[in-house]
């Protein structure tokens, strides 16, 4: 039985659904299971984008630094050799949250959220129930809180703060891009938990309201992807089409749309060579236009969210690069939803301009595997919390 420390009583909770379980095409690289995923070579890191008063815990997640607001091209030069990288949905677990207990800093970021979110969190972390956990409302806060306490656990090790103090670059996965501006001093823990919570919210409400999926294509570079989408989208209506939502890495790319869309990416697939499709345990179509509906909401609490300039460059999941300029980090992060996940190409990127050494920081290790498909020889570590 594990002994915790002190915290605000369990309240009951909100804003939980009846929903199905989340997963992601992420799931897929987990070093726990087997990867069905076919070598494919990589892009290069020149590739174009695609298209379709604050607290003492809050001032220890973002190093206590604040950068007055400047161009949008403040960091255009980066030159990268140390990464923070946090991950999204689908990397949570029941378990995780376990080696807070042990670092206070870390305790006390799931005690300040147990306020905002009105119920425990760290218990839902740590004993589920799965089925809850997996939810897109209790996800995405508990990835986001977990990753952010995984900071204060690495600040505890010995050298943790050096390798804090070396980070210059930082990005995540979907979510984790709130992280990673979280750290960078971008805005508050409790400013973006807030956005967090309300983002979830919005996305389970926007795939309520449409009959939508999603589905990894494994085995197939990004063209062959595309045309697969193509084709399928001359056998459906309009408001059924796909589109790739996430460009993860090489073999792997998931696909969002209506049922029927995702139903005829299914059925082509292999006549495209693909070595197999992975059906989604999500809620609905992330990252294309079936999430329009939650875009107003968040665009309402950005407005009223105060954003600054991030300390160190923060890379972009729309068009993988960073943004310096608060009222354009505010655009970028209601389109995000929206927009295809540009994860490849930033990885391409950073190792392409020197990056040396990363940290993955958050519960599992989902974006370690998926650094290695991209450069088998890239460093990386992963830090729990």
């Amino acid at each position: 039985m594990l002994l915790r420390p002190s915290r605000l009583p369990r309240l009951p909770p909100r804003c939980l659904r009846s929903v199905s379980p989340m997963a992601s095409t992420l799931a897929l690289l987990r070093p726990s299971a087997p990867s069905p995923l076919a070598a494919t070579s990589a892009r290069s890191s020149a590739a174009a984008v695609r298209v379709p008063s604050r607290s003492r815990v809050s001032l220890r997640v973002s190093l206590g630094s604040e950068v007055a607001a400047g161009p949008d091209t403040l960091f255009a030069d980066y030159k990268p050799t140390t990464a923070f990288l946090f991950p999204g949905q689908g990397a949570q677990a029941v378990g995780m949250g376990k080696d807070a207990l042990n670092v206070q800093a870390a305790a006390e970021l799931f005690d300040k959220a147990n306020d905002i979110l009105g119920y425990d969190l760290l218990n839902l972390c740590i004993d589920g129930p799965k089925e809850k956990l997996n939810s897109t409302v209790i996800s995405q806060p508990a990835i986001y809180v977990t990753s952010l306490a995984a900071v204060e656990v690495l600040r505890a090790r010995e050298d943790g703060q050096s390798v804090i103090n070396s980070v210059d670059v930082t990005c995540g996965l979907s979510l984790g891009e709130y992280t990673a501006l979280a750290f960078a001093g971008a805005f508050s823990f409790e400013d973006g938990l807030k956005l967090v919570k309300l983002r979830g919210e919005a996305m389970q409400d926007a795939s309520d309201a449409a009959n939508s999926a999603m589905v990894s294509v494994i085995g197939l570079d990004s063209e062959k992807v595309q045309q697969l989408c193509d084709a399928a989208n001359e056998d459906v209506d309009e408001k059924e089409k796909v589109q790739i939502a996430n460009f993860l890495c090489p073999g792997n790319y998931a696909v969002s749309g209506g049922v029927k869309g995702i139903e005829a990416v299914e059925a082509k697939a292999k006549s495209f060579k693909a070595r197999m499709t992975v059906r989604l345990a999500v809620a609905g179509a992330f990252h294309t236009s079936f999430m329009q509906p939650a875009v107003s909401r968040l665009e309402s609490a950005l407005a009223a969210t105060e954003i600054r300039s991030p300390r160190i460059p923060v890379i972009s999941n729309v068009d993988a690069q960073p943004h310096s300029d608060p009222g354009t980090i505010k655009k970028i992060l209601a389109q995000q939803v929206t927009s295809p996940v540009q994860w490849e190409t930033t990885v391409n990127n950073l190792l392409g301009k020197g990056l040396e050494k990363s940290y993955e920081l958050g519960p599992g290790k989902v974006i370690a595997g998926i650094i290695k498909r991209i450069n088998k020889g890239a460093s990386i570590e992963n830090i729990g919390a």
